[in-house]
């Protein structure tokens, strides 16, 4: 339970808030105590965090306080900072999240690297069409759109709620005339005449059973399970949506175009070997920070130099 110090004092400074709040997070077992304490008073306040240092001695608001200890006691149960706040920072971009779709994570900005450099290299057209399969937020779809001004950008869900949130950010940045949303699994969202990609992308959901249930608790008691838990084999080992995806990919991609997946610790080795079963060549697979294989690109023969 939170102490409410407010009652034996009437002042907390800015310092004294972020102290006490990364301790209680410390004890509590959260992973970033320090960082959450700041991202929360922050988004109170209304500052940005280098701000509370420059004004670490500012006396805080008894209502600033009350908001904030809400937030606390949210963060205590384990719910994501970026749900409690409603929004998260994605290559340089700023997205609505809400519990309908996924955090964004870092490392899944390598998978937005890895197509940005297959439409740079698209030599078919200068508008470079993509497909994002299982959307979510939309944050990966709408980075390539952000960074790549002439692609043009189709994205799936099945949760009408998640492309709710992914309209609102494409509209948020601008590319909304450039992205078609639509509702369904994989490519039985798009339309018939949908096809001639240069470039398909995906972050599937990729946590086998075994693993679901080990799962920080931020992430099991609180991110969408359909986003997160392969249910699309009987044994569900977390490989089942790569299995679909490499045999529909083939007559959606133009003969030139690439595929890139994003993956699970440990799970590449059986992913490529899901892909080149299915006739894809791999060009290359990119580490995240911490060393783990994390995205896999993969090619028709004519694509690979």
């Amino acid at each position: 339970m939170i102490v409410r110090r407010e009652e034996a004092a009437t002042v907390w400074t800015v310092e004294e808030l972020l102290k006490w709040t990364e301790g209680y997070f410390r004890r509590l077992g959260l992973l970033s105590p320090r960082l959450d304490a700041e991202v929360l008073l922050a988004h109170v306040l209304r500052k940005k965090r280098l701000e509370l240092y420059t004004g670490y001695h500012m006396l805080v608001e008894p209502h600033e306080r009350a908001q904030f200890r809400t937030f606390v006691e949210r963060r205590a149960k384990h719910e994501p900072v970026a749900y409690i706040t409603g929004s998260r920072e994605f290559y340089s971009l700023r997205f609505e999240v809400t519990p309908a779709v996924l955090v964004p994570r870092p490392e899944t900005e390598h998978l937005v690297d890895a197509a940005l450099k297959a439409i740079s290299s698209a030599a078919e057209s200068p508008a470079a069409r993509v497909l994002d399969l299982g959307t979510g937020s939309g944050c990966i779809a709408i980075a390539i759109a952000a960074n790549a001004k002439a692609a043009l950008v189709d994205a799936t869900d099945l949760c009408p709620q998640a492309l709710g949130v992914a309209r609102r950010n494409a509209a948020l940045h601008g590319v909304l005339e450039r992205i078609r949303f639509f509702e369904g699994d994989l490519y039985g969202a798009l339309p018939p005449a949908a096809e001639g990609y240069d470039v398909i992308v995906s972050n599937p959901p990729y946590v086998s059973a075994s693993e679901y249930s080990r799962l920080m608790p931020d992430v099991r008691l609180h991110e969408p399970q359909a986003a997160l838990l392969d249910v699309r084999s009987s044994t569900q080992d977390g490989l089942g949506f790569y299995r679909d995806l490499a045999q529909g990919a083939s007559c959606r991609l133009r003969p030139s175009g690439v595929l890139a997946v994003e993956v699970g610790a440990g799970q590449a080795g059986a992913v490529r070997e899901i892909l080149a079963s299915a006739g894809w060549l791999h060009r290359e697979t990119i580490r995240d920070l911490g060393g783990v294989e994390r995205v896999l690109v993969h090619a028709g023969a004519s694509r690979l130099p």
